[in-house]
């Protein structure tokens, strides 16, 4: 199976047809896609002018798609790293058992999903590297009352998300479902209080 930077390579190969490289770059999704497969593809597409059913689109564009993709998924193994080690340095002296961003970061070890987007259409339009740097200086610091990416305070609990954790804070701003460790306990109840008896997903 080929990997992520193997995949890059064959979207900037201009000996390989255009629907080839379209298709390298869709699979660039499977390693790394910050807002899901949908969402991600959705987000580039739109950024990116490209039509997300052309089958051979400017290779500029993809290029272009893919450059950002790259920025993004450098940020995040960047933290990735230095998440790593600060687990090393907390076992060493005797920390075992995990925080709440431990357990949340398992589910998006490799970075699937890490502000995943429950309507692929709904989603940030900062750069997602961007995107990325304000969700990881919100895990970084105390937990807050407004979603780390939009700094919207309409957060709204969802019980019937497409995928795991399939419950969980939706923020109406942008449309990330906010991971819980970077909201107070508060900002959980109140988006608990808003989403009551509400099933309708977010636009």
């Amino acid at each position: 199976m080929a990997g992520f930077r193997s995949l890059a390579r064959q979207v900037r190969d201009t000996r390989c047809d255009l629907a080839l490289r379209r298709y390298s770059l869709r699979k660039c999704l499977e390693r790394f896609a910050p807002y899901g497969h949908r969402a991600t593809w959705d987000h580039l597409c739109v950024r990116h002018g490209i039509e997300s059913e052309d089958r051979a689109p400017d290779p500029a564009r993809l290029v272009a798609a893919l450059e950002e993709l790259e920025r993004a998924r450098a940020v995040w193994l960047a933290y990735e790293e230095s998440f790593a080690d600060r687990r090393r340095r907390e076992k060493h002296d005797g920390l075992r058992r995990p925080g709440s961003v431990d357990d949340w970061h398992r589910r998006t070890w490799g970075g699937h999903g890490v502000a995943r987007c429950d309507h692929p259409s709904c989603h940030p339009a900062a750069p997602l590297d961007e995107v990325l740097r304000r969700l990881i200086a919100a895990l970084e610091n105390e937990p807050g009352d407004s979603c780390p990416v939009c700094e919207a305070t309409g957060i709204v609990w969802r019980a019937d998300l497409t995928d795991e954790p399939w419950t969980g804070p939706v923020c109406t701003g942008c449309g990330i479902v906010v991971p819980r460790p970077v909201l107070t306990s508060q900002a959980v109840a109140s988006a608990k209080e808003a989403g009551r008896g509400s099933l309708a997903p977010v636009a």
